[in-house]
């Protein structure tokens, strides 16, 4: 049985720069299709994203990546990780935590 992993569509996926459009989900990031691919053969992937689910599914669908994926949701469900742009790993120090939240910038800024 694979583990499962939980993959953001926004900025890690497409090619998100921080202005969000409800209507309009920006095109496929280079190395998209292969990371999930080489992903897949492991891993259960769900997509996670605040997205209208329909919409989502729909870029997967256009962008030929539904194969690789197994659900798309808003919840981040039990799994063995989360791969997200806006993220910080808790390494049991709150003080180092603050430090890095005050300093905090997505990869793209």
């Amino acid at each position: 049985m694979k583990k499962t992993i939980y993959v953001d569509l926004d900025g890690v996926l497409n090619n998100y720069n921080g202005e969000f459009d409800v209507n309009y989900i920006p095109d496929i990031k280079e190395g998209a299709r292969e990371f999930l691919q080489k992903l897949s053969d492991n891993f259960t992937i769900n997509l996670y994203t605040t997205r209208n689910k329909l919409l989502a599914s729909k870029w997967l669908i256009d962008n030929d990546l539904d194969r690789y994926i197994t659900d798309v949701t808003s919840e981040k469900g039990l799994c063995f990780l989360y791969i997200d742009d806006r993220c910080i790993n808790f390494n049991g120090d709150y003080k180092k935590i603050f430090n890095d939240i005050k300093n905090f910038k997505p990869w793209y800024k």
